[in-house]
């Protein structure tokens, strides 16, 4: 009875000290096609946020694209939530340059301090991953991805350097978790960040190793945020407000709220899809030809997307909160 008794009493101070617990922070990589579209801006915004609740640990920021202004614009953002020292990376081969025909990027540059002014100050987007990766331990990454797959496609097919004796591949299988995208629409569409570099695409769903969380773009068409943030009188002088005030009117479309994409990939790959999603497993066909995306059902295969479990209104919510986060004095 006393064995019983003492085994019982193990077990509940077993389980109230994993209660107490902090959640260890998820590492995460970060990249995206920073510009023209500007919820990009919501999910760096809550990705700050989480790593001033200790919930996430951003070890990079990465461009997919090289507009003149991306590297001065992770760096207004980085520097803005006190976190000036973070890498940042702009693709040195072939990617996209789109243009931001909202021109919020140039309000961001002009009127925010930022201690990078052009793409050629920083490193190139492979060689910042392979030297991150390369430092961290063994299957402890998240790379969360909220734009084109060019910098991912270029990492795969890297080769062994001074920060790494492992090809691409073998260093992403041994040091990534898992990938979280806002990429594609489900169960089959075409969706702007997979179409756009469809090569790309293509090659990294066909060939990526860990598991794949993909938010498809009927998941955050229907959660619509930033308003909150506009209207908040105690929000002054905030990059991220500025971007939603200058950008929401621009756009019919936009009047409720801008479609909140990259930032569900963020809230996923940081507090996980449990509370809000359930997955779908199975695989992800790139098309070749337009990059349009279909899906096969399979018990085996290393891609999941998300499913609505509760309703949007929920996730805007918490969006909207995340969004509106200031950064911790020191």
């Amino acid at each position: 009875m006393k064995k019983t008794l003492l085994l019982l009493c193990s077990v509940f101070i077993a389980v109230f000290i994993a209660q107490g617990q902090p959640q260890t922070p998820v590492k995460v990589i970060f990249d995206s096609d920073m510009g023209p579209d500007y919820d990009d801006v919501g999910a760096i915004a809550m990705l700050h946020a989480f790593a001033d609740e200790g919930k996430a640990e951003i070890l990079a920021t990465i461009a997919s694209t090289k507009y003149p202004n991306v590297a001065a614009v992770f760096s207004v953002l980085n520097t803005y939530f006190n976190r000036p020292q973070l890498p940042i990376a702009v693709p040195k081969g072939n990617a996209l340059e789109l243009k931001d025909f909202q021109h919020w990027t140039d309000s961001l540059v002009a009127n925010y301090p930022h201690s990078i002014n052009s793409n050629g100050e920083t490193p190139g987007a492979v060689e910042l991953y392979r030297r991150i990766l390369s430092g961290q331990p063994d299957g402890s990454v998240t790379i969360v991805t909220v734009g084109f797959l060019t910098n991912l496609a270029a990492l795969m097919q890297s080769l062994p350097d001074e920060f790494s004796p492992l090809p691409g591949k073998e260093l992403i299988a041994k040091k990534v978790k898992k990938l979280v995208s806002m990429a594609g629409r489900f169960p089959s569409g075409k969706e702007f960040n997979v179409d756009r570099d469809f090569t790309a695409s293509k090659y990294v769903f066909d060939n990526w190793q860990t598991p794949v969380i993909l938010s498809g773009f009927e998941i955050g068409e229907k959660i619509k945020c930033g308003l909150p943030l506009i209207n908040n009188q105690s929000v002054v002088h905030s990059p991220v407000k500025d971007v939603f005030r200058i950008s929401i009117p621009l756009a019919e479309e936009d009047k409720d709220g801008r479609k909140s994409w990259d930032e569900t990939a963020v809230l996923v790959a940081v507090e996980g899809h449990e509370k809000f999603y359930t997955l779908q497993r199975g695989k992800m066909i790139v098309s070749g030809s337009d990059g349009s995306n279909t899906w096969v059902n399979d018990a085996n295969g290393n891609h999941y997307y998300l499913v609505e479990k509760v309703p949007p209104a929920e996730v805007q919510q918490l969006i909207d909160k995340l969004m509106m986060h200031q950064p911790v004095k020191k």
